[in-house]
């Protein structure tokens, strides 16, 4: 399963906020780590956040891409119906 996260590094905290739409429409999840951008920290501290959110390993967790961007696609590997499940219960930030 694909995603996409709208990540905000240095955020005082590790939370996933909930869904937003962009000004181009499309659907992403936003998180916010207190890790700093640097040395891969955050994009680290964002992998443990969605792999405890989710329910998989670690392991099961890759950047596609957006290593450096605040938008990132995320693939997650596991029970597509039980991570879909999940993420559906995520709710709606404005």
């Amino acid at each position: 399963m694909r995603l996409s996260v709208r990540l905000t590094p240095k955020g005082g905290r590790d939370a996933i906020e909930g869904w937003m739409v962009d000004a181009d429409g499309a659907r992403l999840l936003k998180a916010r780590v207190a890790a700093a951008p640097e040395a891969g920290k955050a994009n680290n501290a964002l992998i443990a956040l969605l792999a405890d959110a989710l329910g998989v390993a670690k392991s099961a967790i890759t950047i596609a891409s957006g290593d450096t961007a605040r938008i990132k696609l995320i693939d997650v590997e596991g029970d597509a119906k039980e991570v879909a499940e999940k993420l559906a219960a995520i709710g709606t930030v404005t």
